[in-house]
């Protein structure tokens, strides 16, 4: 894995290092003056920006696991804890949580690349399989860290996609059992995720860097697919590539950051706020979205073992192209039929992710099935085939003259992949926004809402009347078990001073105990309690409930949501429009109907609410207006009520809300400027390399 280089250090204690480990020689051969092709173009910055996310992977994980508890008691809540009390750590939540999804776009980009311009081709088969491994180590990895939180939809994602093995005869069962660590998803089986998902980016570091030196060994693939020839037809790769590969990470951060401090939920699942539940089972269990169109694969064929298989063997498959494509043209930029039938198999994966996403009926099942015929066609038929009938464009004799020539096409395939990948980006969030609807309840109205937007704040008025609301109403049922007393004397807050968090904990009574006779006991609250629940367990929360445990409602606003349909989700994406679950609350606040609607009958004991789903829920009407008196003139009404006391439990849900759109400002700021002076410096660079 190294260029011709002449590396001699000048400093003596260097030198002394470098006669018995070479090192520095390698990274100079290897970083510096290895040959890299001088007609890349941004596509193959993907393979820098997949390195960066490995390691922001690794770093915010490894911090990660200091805090938290992988325990099925203890989890949920250690995740909560980790966001609202330890520093900054809704930062390396969301980075960690985000920058899965972005790993996987970086590597779905990185992958399509290949694909397009014959990456997998002679002599780099052994480059390709690696890069397939990675994959499936990142696959497997990815599916682990999304049960740590404990939420619903990691606990019945874990126990669906576990069961699966279970389709293997004569193993399954055993493999299963194993997984799991006894007879169902539970402690043992967090504990083995946990392991594994700490271990397992380690492997795949270890993977990238074989991958890495078979790189350096068959030499980089590019748009032409011309091998280089002489020197004229490569640029050292510091800094020509370097700086290149700085501009495209630059970049990316952007897009990265965009997630991180601005809509760090909108790829997540809201089912994943609610802690995991055994005994509910969601409405429409799915994978994260870069799981969608195997997953989609996997519902089309009615055999549960023929589905693992078909699942499974859409990325085996993949090792086996070098053989099953054996045109001698690489790239497809100079075969016109692979050109056409790449841009298919792109806009089948986006449609398998879509239907992924969709419910296993009716029409899905029936596109589902043609379109996973469609997927396995494209390599079992298509590329060998094609290899066979297809005439492909004369080749450019270098990569100096694919350079020279400048012919504009090589800009073609990038604007299309873009197009085609904002499309499948549009369309993956539209099944994920709509698997997340309610069923057949109304659209909650849009508010306007104070801390919506990227500078939106917490209108502290608002926070303090909210507080209000919840203890004169709320607090009798629901219980705010994840916010402290201190809190509310905490920047971004309701405002109040310490003295007055003080005073207002000890208007509470907190059981304590047990003292030095073993007797549990009463107290008057403390700053660093948290607020009590109305309840002593969950038995009693539904014998006093009709049978239906008031939820808590610490997080109720980020974990309730609907969908909004195209073309909203395109449009919530860039307006950052986040506030579903305050929409939602608001609503069924004010949704109760005395009388439900001519042919709607509601179980005795339920209440009519056209925003809940189903519209029968066995919480009485709440709020009447003149109900909580407040002192500063505002209407003493149910609208008002409603809006003021959302707003309070979107800050309990998120306290840390305005630190993070001020951060995320900054950041952006600085990348813009740091991505302008790298773009002006690659260009000056690359100035006698075009």
């Amino acid at each position: 894995m190294s260029g011709p280089s002449d590396y001699q250090p000048s400093n003596p204690a260097l030198q002394w290092i470098e006669r018995r480990l070479p090192i520095m020689g390698l990274i100079h051969s290897s970083f510096v003056v290895y040959p890299t092709p001088r007609n890349l173009n941004y596509w193959w910055t993907f393979g820098a920006i997949l390195s960066f996310m490995l390691g922001i992977q690794i770093l915010t994980g490894v911090i990660l696991a200091m805090h938290y508890t992988p325990h099925a008691d203890l989890a949920f809540k250690s995740v909560e804890l980790i966001v609202r009390d330890v520093n900054y750590g809704w930062l390396l939540r969301n980075m960690h949580a985000v920058g899965a999804s972005m790993f996987f776009v970086a590597v779905y980009v990185h992958m399509f690349r290949g694909l397009y311009y014959g990456s997998y081709k002679e002599p780099r088969e052994v480059l390709w399989i690696l890069g397939v491994i990675i994959y499936l180590l990142m696959m497997a990895t990815g599916f682990m860290g999304y049960v740590l939180p404990w939420g619903q939809m990691s606990f019945w994602g874990a126990t669906v996609i576990t069961n699966l093995f279970s389709a293997i005869p004569y193993v399954g069962e055993s493999i299963v059992t194993l997984l799991w660590g006894g007879y169902s998803v539970g402690n043992p089986t967090l504990n083995r995720f946990f392991s594994l998902h700490y271990l397992l980016p380690f492997l795949i570091a270890g993977v990238v860097v074989l991958h890495v030196w078979a790189l350096h060994v068959a030499g980089q693939n590019n748009p032409d697919g011309v091998e280089p020839k002489t020197e004229k037809d490569t640029v050292p790769f510091t800094p020509h590539a370097t700086i290149k590969d700085g501009f495209g990470v630059a970049c990316f951060l952007l897009l990265y950051a965009w997630f991180i401090f601005y809509m760090p939920n909108y790829l997540g699942d809201a089912d994943n706020y609610i802690p995991a539940n055994p005994g509910v089972t969601p409405p429409h269990i799915v994978p994260e979205w870069y799981y969608l169109p195997f997953y989609a694969i996997l519902r089309s064929i009615p055999n549960k073992l023929a589905g693992v298989i078909g699942m499974f063997s859409a990325i085996i498959i993949l090792c086996f192209l070098p053989w099953l494509d054996n045109a001698k043209t690489r790239s497809s930029k100079y075969r016109p039929l692979a050109k056409q039938f790449f841009w298919i198999f792109v806009a089948v994966c986006i449609l398998l992710g879509y239907l992924g996403a969709q419910p296993p009926e009716g029409i899905y099942v029936i596109a589902g099935r043609i379109l996973t015929f469609c997927y396995f066609a494209y390599f079992l038929i298509v590329l060998p085939l094609l290899s066979r009938i297809e005439t492909p464009r004369p080749v450019p004799n270098s990569i100096a003259d694919a350079v020279l020539a400048k012919t504009g096409s090589k800009s073609t395939p990038m604007v299309s992949t873009a197009i085609v990948l904002a499309l499948g980006g549009a369309l993956f969030a539209s099944s994920i926004d709509s698997a997340r609807a309610s069923e057949g309840n109304d659209k909650p109205p849009g508010n306007k809402w104070s801390f919506a937007g990227p500078v939106g704040k917490y209108d502290r008025g608002a926070l303090q009347r909210g507080l209000k609301v919840y203890k004169e109403v709320c607090a009798n049922c629901h219980g705010l078990s994840y916010i402290a007393f201190r809190n509310l004397a905490e920047a971004g807050g309701p405002g109040y001073s310490v003295a007055q968090a003080a005073a207002f904990a000890s208007d509470y009574k907190i059981k304590d105990g047990p003292n030095d006779t073993g007797d549990m006991f009463e107290r008057p609250g403390r700053p660093a309690d948290y607020f009590p629940s109305p309840f002593p367990n969950e038995q009693a929360a539904r014998a006093a409930n009709g049978g239906a445990a008031p939820p808590d409602l610490s997080l109720i606003t980020k974990a309730r949501s609907y969908g909004r349909g195209f073309p909203w989700f395109i449009v919530d994406f860039f307006t950052q429009y986040q506030e579903q679950g305050p929409d939602y609350v608001a609503a069924v606040l004010q949704g109760f109907e005395d009388k439900a609607p001519e042919g709607v009958t509601i179980p005795e004991g339920s209440y009519y609410n056209k925003y809940f789903p189903g519209h029968a829920i066995k919480m009485p009407k709440p709020l009447s207006d003149g109900q909580v008196t407040y002192d500063d003139g505002s209407p003493a009404t149910v609208a008002q009520y409603s809006k003021d006391v959302t707003t309070f439990l979107m800050w309990t849900a998120e306290p840390h809300m305005e630190a993070r759109k001020r951060l995320g400002l900054q950041v952006f700021i600085f990348l813009i400027i740091f991505a302008g002076l790298m773009y002006f410096t690659k260009r000056k660079v690359w100035a006698d390399a075009h």
